[in-house]
């Protein structure tokens, strides 16, 4: 499928039966030269992947797909996509389903306690692919997290419908992140996520603890914490619990 939707970006979604992975065939297509605007989807993933280095499980009848962005010389900070891949999938969720998904920092949405999805992006020179991956039938069973699906809340939306919103949000918000609006992304990721003063526990990559409230998003991204001595830390990595 192929479609304008405007200012020149033309959006290419190929469809797959199964992959071991949609990002790892868009990273070998950008090292080919493929465009920005190409999506993949596909109906069966084997070997999906998570942030920090988790697996993605498979599950028929959820979305299983990434797109490829192609960074310009003025471009903000490629990092900071993560806030845009999110806010565009909230928006997509709302579509079907209003009100019901959260942001947690960085880019997962969470109903209630309970993971919903997961964004993984990964970098090969001037490319960007941003992989999604959302419960909509099936929710894989985790042992240290819980997972629900938009199924299990009754709501029900098809991987093609999802992407065809999807794709269309994420190209609406693209043109505002590339046209310098930075802080108008994290407005809009923190009207979707939990409210400032929300009791934060971080598990940072070294394995230690970090706990307090949420005071926003910095400039470039990092979650603000506020600790119970006054001071605020910034964290730019690291797994968010309430």
């Amino acid at each position: 499928m192929v479609a304008d939707r405007g200012a020149g970006t033309v959006l290419t979604v190929r469809v797959v039966g199964k992959t071991g992975s949609t990002n790892a065939d868009l990273l070998a297509a950008a090292a080919t030269g493929a465009e920005e605007g190409l999506w993949l989807r596909a109906e069966r993933q084997s070997a999906g992947r998570g942030r920090l280095g988790r697996s993605w499980a498979d599950g028929a009848g959820n979305l299983f797909a990434s797109t490829i962005v192609r960074l310009r010389p003025h471009d903000p900070a490629a990092h900071t996509l993560t806030l845009v891949a999110a806010v565009a999938l909230a928006d997509a969720i709302a579509m079907s389903a209003p009100g019901l998904a959260m942001i947690k920092w960085p880019n997962d949405l969470m109903i209630g306690e309970a993971k919903l999805s997961g964004i993984l992006l990964e970098r090969s020179g001037d490319a960007v692919v941003i992989g999604f991956g959302v419960n909509l039938a099936s929710q894989p069973a985790l042992p240290d997290r819980l997972t629900t699906s938009l199924a299990v809340l009754g709501v029900a939306m098809t991987p093609e419908a999802l992407l065809a919103v999807l794709s269309e949000r994420f190209a609406a918000w693209l043109a505002i992140w590339r046209r310098g609006g930075g802080s108008v992304v994290r407005t809009a990721w923190e009207e979707r996520a939990h409210p400032r003063g929300t009791p934060l526990r971080v598990r940072l990559p070294d394995g230690s603890e970090r706990s307090g409230v949420f005071d926003g998003l910095d400039a470039d991204g990092a979650l603000r914490l506020l600790g119970p001595d006054g001071r605020t830390a910034l964290v730019h990595a690291g797994d968010v619990s309430a």
